[in-house]
């Protein structure tokens, strides 16, 4: 028998504590990452209905934005996911196929999507983070991301953590999965390359959505 909801976020729960106490692993790149020109890589992956989801699909007829989500108990993820409800008009005028990435399996990411009024549009799940690592997103490290909290939390201790977690939880927001995730937003032509490739420096490092708006243009002139 399959885990319920709840079951699932605790489970996410204690892989951030423990990622959290960790710290973050993966801080540089070891090979040159994903950059513009390249073929984008194409995943089979889980959308929030459980239907199997092709990347490559997302730009067989056009431009494809892919928005890769930091953990769903983020704040900064609601604020994009604001701004993209606010956007998405614009992206669909401009012929792009918008979809999202994140770490939660497709029930987490049906209830997500529900919370937060997000467009409809693929939520694609990358538990085990090999997308993330494909496109060449990093780890932050604390300064990146608890740059606006007090200084002593950038000790990441576990006595902080449990804190903040149960804080989270009584907003009804538990922090999830790995607390150390950067976003990134790409576009990609219908040739399957890449147009533009925007990773976050940090937590709320949001893109213009004019950047975006040209990327698609460019990617559309591209077919």
């Amino acid at each position: 028998m399959g885990s319920t909801l709840e079951q699932q976020v605790q489970q996410a729960e204690a892989r951030w504590l423990e990622g959290w106490k960790n710290g973050p692993r993966r801080t540089r790149w070891t090979t040159i990452p994903l950059q513009v020109g390249d073929p984008a890589p194409s995943f089979d992956l889980a959308d929030q209905h459980g239907r199997m989801v092709a990347l490559s699909s997302l730009w067989s007829d056009g431009p494809a934005l892919i928005l890769f989500w930091r953990q769903y108990g983020c704040g900064c993820g609601l604020d994009r996911a604001k701004r993209l409800s606010d956007e998405f008009p614009e992206y669909v005028a401009r012929g792009a196929s918008v979809a999202i990435v994140g770490q939660g399996g497709p029930e987490r990411a049906r209830a997500y999507a529900e919370t937060y009024a997000l467009p409809d549009v693929p939520i694609l799940a990358d538990e085990d983070g090999r997308v993330y690592q494909a496109y060449g997103l990093l780890e932050g490290r604390p300064s990146q991301l608890l740059y606006d909290a007090p200084e002593s939390w950038l000790d990441h201790d576990a006595e902080t953590g449990l804190a903040f977690a149960r804080d989270r939880r009584a907003q009804g927001r538990p922090p999830v999965d790995n607390p150390w995730l950067l976003p990134g937003e790409f576009v990609v032509d219908a040739g399957g390359n890449v147009v533009l490739a925007y990773r976050y420096n940090y937590c709320e490092d949001f893109p213009d959505p004019r950047l975006l708006y040209a990327a698609l243009r460019e990617a559309s002139r591209s077919r």
